[in-house]
């Protein structure tokens, strides 16, 4: 059904992905294919204990040297305890985030870490998505989405319309230098048109 095993979605925070993401798993599993949905941070449950140090509290909780840890950390897990397990196991893994976000977040916006960003995932992680589908979407629309949710993991949503801004460039930016896996999608739409984007290139 598609050539890519290992798929990413990405974006900033409200963006749609995580919605995204939900429907693609649910259309593949209801076509016969095995898929694993899981998330970032998160995904495992060591994972996901530190997701909820990351993700709540205030802003100025962690620097971002410590969230590149954290996050790494997690990511690590994931990858032992979920992914690598699935992909073995002949399963397609759909994954809400995964190493990209890190580049932007800790690497491009909160610091120049970039280089310590993929040293760290070069030395520990050592593998990306075969697709990652960026939606974009005006920061001031997603930021109102985001917190709506009130979800109490608002953390990185509370530092504001300007980092959101910031991640978005961010976010071009890395599509940019990824061509070859990275694809950038409109989330300025409804739902099901950007569903229609989605489905055309998990599945070429």
């Amino acid at each position: 059904m598609t050539d890519a095993k290992f798929l990413s979605f990405e974006g900033i925070d409200g963006c749609g992905k995580s919605t995204q993401a939900k429907r693609l798993a649910a259309h593949l599993t209801t076509a016969g294919q095995e898929v694993v949905l899981t998330r970032e941070p998160g995904g495992s449950p060591g994972a996901e204990a530190i997701r909820q140090l990351l993700l709540t509290g205030a802003t100025d909780k962690w620097s971002a040297e410590t969230e590149l840890l954290l996050f790494t950390a997690a990511r690590r897990d994931h990858l032992e305890r979920t992914i690598t397990p699935a992909l073995s196991a002949g399963k397609m893994v759909i994954c809400d985030r995964f190493a990209d976000s890190t580049r932007v977040y800790q690497g491009a916006t909160r610091g120049d870490l970039r280089g310590k960003v993929d040293q760290l995932h070069s030395a520990m992680i050592g593998r990306e998505p075969d697709l990652t589908l960026i939606i974009d979407v005006d920061p001031e629309i997603a930021l109102t989405r985001g917190l709506a949710r009130n979800s109490g993991e608002d953390r990185f949503e509370d530092f504001g319309l300007p980092f959101q801004q910031h991640l978005r460039a961010g976010f071009l930016a890395l599509a940019a230098q990824y061509p070859q896996r990275c694809r950038i999608i409109d989330g300025n739409r409804s739902p099901e048109a950007i569903f229609t984007d989605v489905l055309a290139l998990a599945t070429s």
